[in-house]
């Protein structure tokens, strides 16, 4: 769906962005589907369960619950990186059932995730944590530099990529950490409440960086539980609440 930024936010220069919600010319193209999905821990009741849902290209939507719903559960079946006890999951097209970890491994590098404890390592620059994910992929320095460096800036870093993490504050570590998620040019990108350890007025600049990714073409799952701060923007809402997930285009 579409919707509109109604907040202003005078650091950036940009005027208000549009949140996508819309496909290319050719259509909406689904990159995630659940389908009758469940989960559950040993021989437990379901913590999550019946859970449809679709993400399509372009979209953009906010994820949302209480305190322990399940929305860090729920973003890390969708990377795959836990798998359900029942149901189907498709990405990008390809049922995860079905096919081998090599395979998987490949679909993965699809989506990119924003981490709430940033995960950066201490002993690299903030460059260098950036340039990662490139570096596991074998590529060499020569290829990538100019595309980390004009990436930092992009997200207000572009003097502090030769310091260390411990060094940045804890805004410019969450910047670090979405840069760092963007650099593989992710189709799909999950971020796990990246608001929840900044003041209110760094949120709403972090929004503007997602809305900004999203207006260019990559699609967006936000989990968030700052409902002032998803009233700010018209956007689609997947909200856990005792296991179930409710959708409010």
């Amino acid at each position: 769906m579409a919707g509109k930024v109604v907040v202003e936010i005078s650091e950036t220069p940009h005027p208000d962005v549009e949140v996508s919600g819309q496909a290319s010319a050719e259509g909406p193209e689904e990159l995630v589907r659940f389908e009758n999905v469940g989960l559950r821990y040993g021989i437990g009741p379901e913590i999550l369960r019946d859970l449809d849902f679709s993400i399509e290209s372009h979209s953009f939507q906010f994820l949302t619950g209480p305190s322990g719903a399940g929305k860090t559960t729920l973003l890390k079946l969708i990377l795959q990186t836990l798998r359900p006890t029942r149901g189907r999951v498709t990405l990008f097209g390809q049922s995860v059932g079905s096919i081998s970890k090599a395979e998987l491994a490949h679909l993965r590098r699809r989506v990119g995730i924003v981490f709430q404890d940033f995960r950066l390592l201490d002993h690299l620059t903030t460059y260098e944590n950036v340039a990662l994910p490139l570096v596991v992929q074998g590529r060499e320095e020569a290829s990538y530099r100019a595309e980390v460096i004009e990436l930092l800036k992009w997200v207000g870093l572009g003097d502090r990529m030769h310091v260390p993490p411990v060094i940045l504050s804890g805004g410019e570590k969450q910047r670090a950490a979405i840069a760092r998620a963007l650099i593989v040019q992710p189709r799909l990108l999950l971020a796990d409440e990246p608001t929840g350890n900044v003041d209110p007025s760094l949120a709403r600049r972090l929004l503007r960086l997602f809305i900004e990714l999203n207006h260019t073409g990559t699609a967006v799952v936000l989990a968030t539980h700052d409902l002032q701060l998803m009233d700010l923007v018209d956007a689609r809402r997947m909200v856990l609440a005792e296991g179930h997930l409710h959708i409010y285009e």
